[in-house]
């Protein structure tokens, strides 16, 4: 588990690190890595979707948006029949200034995982989404609202 922490603050620290060479605030750069990940994953995220990811209200990611949109990052699309319903896309600028920071880290990660055979990796997936499931099941019933209730004295 110390592991899987490291690697998540890691992670973290990747992104505060690009919100800086961007020039961003760390929360509008986490939504911005969101958002190209859905896209590279082939399921682009609506503003109702990239709140949730981000833990925002969806107020606090109207207002995160429009920085995204003005400083020319994101554009909102209506792709759907559905006309009401809004899908975000990195800008065409966008995609090329994220290759050329997280290219490194990509290849790196790449080599790390070729190390380990196809069952292996398909084992610490399974493991993975095992864990996800189980803090999903946490988060929406133990820990619902500001957490579990404190022990009394």
């Amino acid at each position: 588990m110390d592991g899987l922490r490291a690697f998540g603050a890691n992670y973290t620290e990747f992104t505060r690190r690009f919100a800086t060479w961007l020039g961003l605030h760390s929360t509008d750069a986490g939504a911005l890595v969101e958002i190209l990940y859905a896209e590279d994953q082939g399921t682009p995220l609506s503003p109702a979707r990239l709140s949730e990811r981000v833990s925002l209200s969806s107020g606090a990611t109207a207002i995160l948006l429009k920085r995204l949109e003005q400083a020319g990052h994101i554009v909102r699309t209506r792709e759907s029949t559905d006309r009401r319903v809004v899908t975000l896309r990195s800008s065409p600028g966008i995609r090329p200034r994220a290759i050329a920071f997280f290219g490194p880290y990509s290849e790196r990660m790449t080599e790390a995982m070729a190390a380990y055979s196809p069952q292996e990796i398909q084992h610490f997936e399974k493991f993975l989404g095992t864990l996800r499931t189980t803090m999903d099941a946490l988060l929406a019933h133990e820990y619902e609202g500001d957490g579990p209730t404190p022990p009394t004295r």
